[in-house]
């Protein structure tokens, strides 16, 4: 224990940051290399492709947990990769409704299945146990976001 009595390998935020991180880079490093994908790009292609339909950048926002000017700038990039098209709404012209295109759903599969790889490199990493234990702590840490979220005072 520290000194000061805080024993910061026991603190959750410090916990979950450096197993986020070591999940993340890992698998930004194979998306990047084949890719060439940021992060954000990873995280926006990710929201778009598990959509049942066409969000706003304040949804992949909301849905990625990112903020707006990351999103801006990874739809521009997919954009101009034409991963990525927009449609301006009928009823509000400030929102765009964003879709992947073609070439951006084929790259989103393709995207995916390196994801099921990378999770099944997971889990002989940390094995299966580990793995659905891990599951289960943050079926309940998602579920306090939920809630905390539907606390939150809207002005």
């Amino acid at each position: 224990m520290a000194a000061d009595g805080f024993e910061l390998n026991a603190f959750l935020p410090y916990r979950l940051n450096r197993a986020a991180e070591f999940v993340a880079v890992r698998f930004a490093a194979e998306y990047k290399a084949r890719y060439q994908l940021t992060r954000p790009e990873w995280r926006t292609l990710a929201a778009l492709g598990s959509s049942t339909g066409a969000m706003t950048a304040t949804e992949v926002g909301a849905h990625s947990a990112m903020h707006k000017t990351k999103v801006s700038r990874a739809v521009a990039a997919l954009e101009d990769r034409r991963w990525l098209k927009r449609s301006e709404d009928e009823t509000d012209r400030r929102l765009e409704h964003l879709e992947l295109t073609k070439a951006g759903r084929i790259a989103y599969g393709d995207l995916t299945d390196l994801a099921s790889a990378y999770q099944k490199q997971l889990e002989d990493l940390i094995g299966a146990d580990g793995l659905q234990a891990l599951s289960v702590g943050l079926d309940a840490v998602e579920r306090a976001i939920d809630t905390a979220g539907k606390h939150v005072a809207r002005p």
